[in-house]
């Protein structure tokens, strides 16, 4: 920037090349609203009252003209495929080609004449179009790290977090997530918390490094896939290497804060000198460099290539095995089925991450992760790509849809059944993290195959030719067919033909990392 307006001054440069960007665009409602027809004329002083006259009061005022104004008709609305069809077959409607959308459902709901972003809506086109199978209240399940604060570290250009916790999503009241980036090199400094963190590396490698209680020590490398785990309390440190790192990291308590972390560098200040010139056995002058303020996310020495320069061990030893604070999760191949694949993560594999449970599950287009729900856990789930919707239901009558694209954090209570569909062109990718020593769920469909069926079909009137296609062991994935409105023509869900417009999904040889 010192640069170009150098030159700009010196007149290199043209006087266009200096002015500032245009503002965001985006798509809105045009013309009055709310009685004010925009832009209003430009003064270049104060002029007109700030107050109205006590003649404009109700019945004092006269009546106003109620037609031949700023009306609220709405124009031949514009509709999308699946928006005339049964509200209870709740088609996903695709927005993207409405201008603008309309709240509208077969004869459900109206026309909508502004104020509006229609961004928020084709993002989110079953909270402004709902099912008509939606009902009742349930809490908020969705919550954008897009719209998450997004922290700066310390010093030039280090990294950044964010984070989800209940002061923004209040219902997730067990788990809350953060999203970090460690610039190559940087580093989350040393550091503990009072809450379990459990993390999944989403882009670059970490050099990790921990101590537990017995002066056990620990350091490894992770990647992309890959996943570490520390008990409440444990010290650790986290550095991004040569290609720097971006991760995922979940805590078992909702009301978890970034901000309220244990950082070596603030209990150096808040301590006398006196104490840890006694506590090291060293001078006061010793301590005289120590930093004037916390560390946080900062740029470091480059970790050496050969990790054994940095396995520093005590009588405690080295950390190894069951005991080991990372599991290589991307060297594990996914588990394949129509429809989709999933790769589970639990205490089963990974012991030290006792109550932590994850499922990593790939979506073909329109592909359903099947109706299910968590016997003792709340799910807390990411988005990593795509884009997909989540029905909840809640005891005793009410249920709620979402839309959720990459970046976007669900939250859905124990016991709450759901389902993820996907609703794009392309595979969908999300995590599943549970606070369970096991990681499992109930299936809606394996439930009533394993029913007696004269039970299943005195409750449900379901007939014995869907009874009978019923799996009696867990399938997790459902295939579906990729254009999503074609149920409303054809009455099959299950075809798995798409539309001409569906992109190549990822094939299983390629989501275990293997080459064609």
């Amino acid at each position: 920037m010192y640069i170009q307006t150098t030159l700009l001054a010196a007149g290199v440069l043209p006087l266009a090349y200096g002015l500032p960007a245009p503002q965001l665009t985006y798509e809105e409602n045009k013309g009055p609203v709310g009685g004010i027809s925009a832009p209003l004329p430009s003064f270049t002083g104060a002029a007109g009252d700030l107050r109205g006259s006590a003649d404009l009061q109700g019945g004092v005022a006269s009546r106003p003209p109620t037609s031949g104004g700023d009306n609220a008709i709405v124009e031949n609305p514009q509709l999308v495929n699946g928006q005339e069809a049964d509200p209870k077959l709740g088609l996903y409607l695709n927005f993207n080609s409405a201008d603008p959308p309309q709240p509208l459902r077969g004869e459900l709901g109206g026309t909508d004449p502004g104020p509006r972003t229609y961004q928020y809506e084709k993002l989110n086109p079953d909270l402004y179009a709902p099912p008509g199978t939606d009902t009742g209240d349930v809490p908020n399940a969705m919550w954008p790290m897009g719209l998450s604060h997004n922290r700066p570290g310390t010093g030039k250009q280090g990294g950044w977090a964010r984070q989800q916790n209940m002061a923004v999503l209040p219902n997730a009241k067990e788990m809350a997530g953060v999203d970090m980036r460690l610039e190559p090199h940087s580093y989350r400094e040393l550091h503990w918390h009072t809450s379990a963190e459990w993390a999944l590396v989403l882009k670059g490698s970490v050099r990790v490094a921990a101590m537990n209680e017995d002066g056990a020590s620990y350091v490894d490398d992770v990647t992309a896939g890959d996943v570490w785990y520390f008990p409440p309390g444990i010290p650790h440190s986290l550095q991004g290497l040569d290609e720097g790192a971006e991760f995922l990291l979940v805590f078992d308590d909702g009301a978890f804060s970034e901000d309220e972390t244990f950082l070596a560098s603030e209990m150096m200040l808040r301590s006398p000198k006196e104490v840890w010139a006694k506590d090291f056995q060293s001078d006061v002058s010793a301590l005289d460099n120590i930093p004037d303020d916390q560390k946080y996310i900062f740029k470091g020495t480059p970790a050496p290539a050969d990790i054994t320069k940095q396995n520093v061990t005590g009588s405690g030893g080295f950390l190894s095995g069951p005991s080991a604070y990372t599991y290589h999760w991307s060297q594990q191949e996914f588990h394949n089925t129509t429809g989709g694949s999933v790769k589970i993560l639990d205490p089963v594999t990974f012991p030290i991450a006792e109550m932590f449970s994850a499922a990593l599950v790939v979506l073909e287009p329109g592909a359903l992760r099947e109706v299910h729900w968590h016997t003792t856990s709340d799910e807390w789930s990411y988005f990593l790509q795509g884009s997909a919707r989540i029905t909840v239901f809640k005891a005793p009558a009410a249920s709620r849809t979402f839309d959720f694209t990459a970046g976007d954090v669900g939250y859905i209570a124990q016991a709450a059944g759901h389902y993820v569909e996907n609703t794009g062109t392309e595979d969908v990718i999300f995590l599943e993290v549970l606070q369970a020593k096991k990681f499992g769920d109930i299936s809606a469909s394996q439930w009533f195959a394993l029913t007696p069926r004269q039970i299943v079909k005195d409750t449900l009137n379901l007939t014995d030719e869907v009874l009978d296609r019923l799996p009696k062991d867990k399938t997790y994935i459902k295939p579906g067919n990729a254009n999503l409105t074609a149920i409303a023509v054809t009455g099959n869900a299950n075809a798995t033909t798409g539309n001409a417009n569906v992109s190549r999904s990822l094939s299983a040889r390629e989501r275990n990392g293997r080459s064609n």
